[in-house]
């Protein structure tokens, strides 16, 4: 689009605002304002330096962290907490896979993943045993991150599971069968406590529950918990939970600190010291088929989830995850449903 100063001629300045003299070599010249005292250059400004944090690397696990993104809650962040730690952690310099379980492939969405009905998907590796790498794809704009896409099909996968030999761990075979090399990987489970989140409990050895800060928020956690300590007594001994994530929080309420306080009370070390606020941003990333990281990365939003992840990788390194602590999680965790009851 051309400008109306351009067709007016030399005479007409173009630019309003400040204007640079050129009378001698003894005048000084007005510069403009520095660019991060305007409110764009501040979001730039911690956007390059959030993800000049994020380029800096993180310790790599020694061998890959499979976590279960699990709470049979609906709305609490689950998505969206694992397309974001899984975009964050890429951009931390991690190799991640997102295995989307949930049947509206919501978060093969917010990672711009076609996932149409005709497109290979995570319903293929469980229900015909396809292999995990024929179905994975890469994520645009984010290096190191990659996705296995939930379609349709998914939604009767439940039904079509309960007839199959060994149907609680045809996800984890696929897993150990996938021969690419990876940091983490990521489960973003359903709303519910079926054969598919069943599978991803099998799977992972850690599970990550989102907990929103509103009123209800521990709500229904009893019997996930329940649940867990069911799939480590019988199928899956190296199973506990070992992140909770605060999300939504609205600091200008006192509901949300009561409920931050309580869920700390409840679930102590297991809760991570960053949460995540409630944000526009964070709420229109998906509709772009971008995480907020690439959608927005100064926002507090993306600079929370960054640091989110950054917290779940230095846990991660060292002893964080031994068998004693996976033996005090087990036991913490039975304080928990008993504490929730």
């Amino acid at each position: 689009m051309r400008s109306d100063a351009n067709i007016a001629g030399p005479m007409t300045d173009p630019v309003p605002g400040p204007r640079t003299e050129s009378m001698g070599d003894d005048v000084s010249r007005e510069t403009p304002p520095p660019m991060d005292d305007t409110p764009i250059g501040r979001a730039a400004q911690l956007a390059v330096e959030a993800l000049g944090r994020a380029g800096e690397g993180l310790p790599r696990p020694e061998q890959t962290r499979v976590m279960v993104v699990a709470n049979q809650k609906g709305g609490v962040g689950k998505t969206t907490t694992t397309v974001n730690l899984a975009a964050s952690l890429a951009l931390h310099g991690g190799r991640v896979l997102v295995i989307d379980l949930d049947p509206q492939g919501n978060a093969s969405t917010a990672l711009g993943i076609d996932h149409h009905a005709e497109v290979p998907s995570i319903y293929d590796v469980l229900i015909d045993s396809r292999p995990l790498s024929e179905v994975v794809q890469p994520v645009p704009d984010v290096e190191g991150l990659f996705c296995a896409p939930a379609t349709i099909d998914l939604a009767g996968a439940e039904i079509e599971l309960v007839s199959l030999v060994a149907r609680e761990s045809r996800l984890e075979r696929a897993i150990q069968a996938y021969e690419q090399p990876l940091d983490y990987i990521l489960i973003d489970c359903p709303p519910s406590l079926g054969l598919l989140t069943v599978n991803a409990l099998v799977a992972g050895a850690e599970v990550l529950i989102p907990i929103q800060c509103e009123y209800y928020a521990l709500e229904g956690l009893g019997q996930l918990l329940r649940n867990v300590d069911l799939v480590r007594g019988h199928l899956n001994r190296d199973l506990h939970v070992s992140t909770i994530l605060l999300t939504m929080y609205d600091g200008r309420t006192r509901l949300a600190s009561q409920v931050a306080d309580e869920v700390r009370s409840h679930f102590g070390e297991e809760v991570l010291r960053t949460s995540i606020p409630r944000s526009v941003r964070i709420s229109e990333a998906p509709s772009y088929g971008q995480t907020v990281l690439t959608y927005d990365p100064g926002s507090s939003g993306a600079l929370s989830y960054l640091e989110a992840a950054r917290e779940i990788a230095l846990r991660g390194a060292g002893v964080a995850y031994d068998a004693q602590h996976a033996h005090m999680g087990a036991h913490n965790e039975q304080n928990m449903v008993e504490g929730i009851q």
